[in-house]
């Protein structure tokens, strides 16, 4: 497979299924280096591994594994993380000197894939697969046979909303959209100077999230081939369906994250937010005020008695293709990222929300700004279980950039949100072909 094009799925599975062979080691015990003598009598020097990351804290975390398997050492190295991050592993990878283990974003995972950049560990990270749901392990094998990283820490879409002021204003919790739809009319009716919601056209990762919601799936792999359906059926609806509360006036237009919309959440003047799991921490700072006033339920379903959600954010730990220790590497990531002492840890001292059902279980305290709902983990983690499957694509990065362009254009002249997919499609299409990837008809 090329350095820039991910079509031959098949060669790459092969490629990558004949460097794990070599290694000789499996996810568990067998196969996996020692510090036992060898034939000469004198002891076997341990595999040192490098783990590039952003997790805080991930060093004091590594320190738990170092001390148990003296065979296996692993040395961190703090990442920026975001964008940088990952351009920084791709010139590395390319330029032959990437580290053993690096966090993929779930978006940019296929990008890794498509420079041949991270190894398909299927065989030695099949027994990990239990250890999550289907929606999340779906986001780690792109749609194929191929498993290219294991699972570290998700983002189940919710719905945040000031439970008091949903009682001041005589609402329900809508579990539809068509029942968000009246809601957003009924408060914005009684006092003008409220919205129930916003949209933002600076996010799409929480737009694609909602699409997910929906049903949306913007990529596939069909043989060597990508097909390329951003402008899907369910992408659309949900595209309009916010395009025309917007145009209506009873939903908002600011962005997320800006001093605005700040000020409305903390105020009360904006009462609800989908968003992620780790949306307490954006509370507690941004809207102080609002502490012990906020709670989650899920999304509101496209019809009702359904019960679905998506992703924003998360992330995975992957090997990379040149690790000469794939085995001891793979061993790493699955005890980091499934044994219920390294989830303890990760959720303790890295204050990350993790993949694993079981560590998802663990988390029983209720954040302290949710002190008025106990069950705020409990909930977290049923919504979790009903994220639906997704596959990125490997140049999510434009997909992304074109929503901004697009969206920001729609807001301001007004024009329909689907024309807005439409430019996104048009030009994840037009650089897909540009970089020689193939796309199916």
């Amino acid at each position: 497979m090329g350095t820039r094009r991910l079509s031959a799925v098949a060669a790459v599975a092969l490629a990558a299924a004949l460097a794990a062979g070599c290694s000789g080691g499996t996810a568990g015990e067998t196969g996996s280096p020692t510090a036992s003598s060898g034939a000469t009598g004198r002891p076997a020097q341990p595999v040192k591994l490098t783990y590039w990351t952003w997790v805080p804290n991930m060093d004091k975390i590594v320190q738990a594994w170092n001390a148990a398997h003296p065979d296996i050492q692993v040395t961190v190295s703090k990442q920026a993380g975001g964008d940088d991050a990952a351009a920084k592993f791709l010139t590395a990878a390319k330029a032959g000197n990437p580290p053993d283990l690096v966090q993929a974003e779930y978006q940019m995972l296929p990008s890794f894939v498509a420079a041949d950049a991270v190894a398909d560990i299927k065989a030695e990270a099949e027994p990990a697969k239990a250890a999550f749901g289907d929606g999340l392990w779906g986001l780690v094998t792109l749609g194929t046979d191929a498993v290219y990283a294991i699972p570290q820490d998700s983002g189940p879409m919710m719905l945040y909303y000031r439970e008091d002021l949903f009682a001041k204003y005589g609402l329900k919790v809508p579990t539809t959209w068509e029942e968000y739809a009246e809601a957003a009319r009924a408060v914005h009716k009684r006092n003008p100077k409220v919205l129930l919601g916003t949209f933002s056209s600076k996010d799409p990762g929480s737009f694609a999230g909602l699409a997910q919601q929906a049903g949306a799936q913007w990529w596939s792999i069909a043989g060597e081939s990508w097909k390329v359906n951003i402008a899907d059926e369910a992408t659309l609806k949900v595209a309009d369906y916010w395009g025309g509360l917007v145009k209506e006036g009873v939903i908002g237009d600011k962005p997320y994250f800006t001093p605005e919309w700040n000020k409305a959440l903390n105020d009360g003047t904006l009462l609800t937010w989908p968003s992620a799991v780790w949306g307490p921490g954006v509370l507690s700072s941004n809207a102080p005020d609002g502490k012990g006033k906020w709670a989650i339920a899920p999304l509101p379903q496209w019809s009702a008695g359904e019960r679905h959600t998506g992703f924003w954010g998360g992330s995975s730990t992957a090997v990379a293709e040149k690790s000469p220790s794939k085995a001891a590497a793979v061993r790493f990531a699955t005890w980091l990222n499934t044994d219920p002492a390294a989830l303890a840890l990760l959720v303790e001292q890295g204050a990350v929300y993790p993949a694993a059902t079981k560590g998802q279980a663990s988390l029983t305290k209720a954040p302290e700004y949710f002190g008025n709902q106990p069950d705020f983990w409990k909930t977290a983690a049923a919504i979790s279980a009903t994220a639906r499957g997704f596959t990125f694509g490997p140049d999510v990065n434009v997909t992304y950039s074109a929503f901004k362009d697009a969206f920001d254009k729609a807001v301001q002249d007004g024009s329909a949100f689907s024309g807005a997919v439409r430019t996104m499609q048009d030009a994840t299409v037009a650089d897909m072909r540009k970089s020689g990837f193939q796309i199916a008809p």
